[in-house]
């Protein structure tokens, strides 16, 4: 039986460029990965050497690395040679051929700032998951952008888009049963986002969500009755509340956002 191998990609960075070379390299062989262990934004020795004593531990373990910060790559090569573990060094031979053209060394400053790009948008993912579908109105007051509507206007991915662009933004569903939380009226409506759509469009959605969940798309979520119904009381609420209005009928999330980016820019509000 083939030998399997186990993967630790280690990086001083985001993990991309030793996760992207690592899966076109594997993909030449038919060997067995058993596992693929990632470890982003190593800062510190005391994080390598738990990384070397978990990869001695494995029977045939190779580290994948594109550390910068020389000290730290040194160390880590050092270590995973002295208890021989296979290593790569990825980014070495491209970085010290560059320093060696220009005599100039890589910047420090331009790794912090990018692990602080990294960690504001994890930052702002997680509020989106947090604050989706109206589970705490707590995030209404905290977020940068607010999106209401009806039932299927893809509100959640729309937040899940506009926080890979660093913006906070939480979500709430607008039903005729349910008041809307006082929070919605306390913010400045600049910040408020209202999705429409047609409601021949909306019934199709709908029926399809059902179909795909296995269930009767007969029900009375996917009528046109109440799907007539949401929509004019998600609009006579969007209307109240003075907010920006956008007809989300057959746009893409992409499209949308950028509506909602050019209004937060200072652009015209439909």
């Amino acid at each position: 039986m083939q030998e399997g191998i186990s993967i630790y990609l280690v990086s001083d960075s985001n993990m991309d460029t030793a996760e992207n070379i690592a899966s076109i390299a594997a993909a030449h062989f038919y060997t067995f990965i058993e596992k693929i262990k990632k470890y982003s934004y190593v800062g510190d020795v005391n994080q390598i050497d738990e990384i070397i004593m978990e990869a001695a531990n494995d029977a045939n373990s190779l580290i994948i690395h594109t550390m910068v910060v020389r000290e730290l790559k040194e160390y880590l090569n050092e270590k995973a040679k002295k208890f021989g573990i296979k290593i790569v060094d990825i980014m070495g031979p491209v970085l010290d051929a560059i320093e060696d053209s220009t005599g100039s060394a890589p910047q420090m400053e331009l790794l912090k700032s990018n692990k602080e790009d990294y960690l504001k948008k994890i930052e702002v993912i997680e509020f989106a998951v947090k604050y989706d579908d109206g589970k705490d109105p707590m995030g209404i007051l905290l977020a940068d952008v607010v999106i209401i509507g009806v039932s299927r206007t893809s509100k959640t991915p729309l937040c899940m888009y506009l926080a890979h662009k660093y913006i906070r933004a939480a979500n709430l569903p607008l039903v005729p049963e349910i008041e809307p939380p006082r929070e919605l009226f306390e913010i400045n409506p600049k910040k408020i986002f209202g999705l429409t759509i047609d409601p021949e469009v909306l019934v199709k959605i709908r029926k399809e969500r059902l179909k795909s969940l296995g269930l009767n798309d007969n029900a009375l979520y996917a009528t046109e009755e109440r799907v007539k119904k949401e929509i004019q009381y998600a609009e006579e609420v969007m209307q109240k509340l003075g907010c920006t209005v956008i007809d989300v009928t057959n746009k893409a999330v992409e499209e949308t956002a950028n509506i909602i980016l050019n209004v937060l820019r200072g652009g015209e509000r439909t």
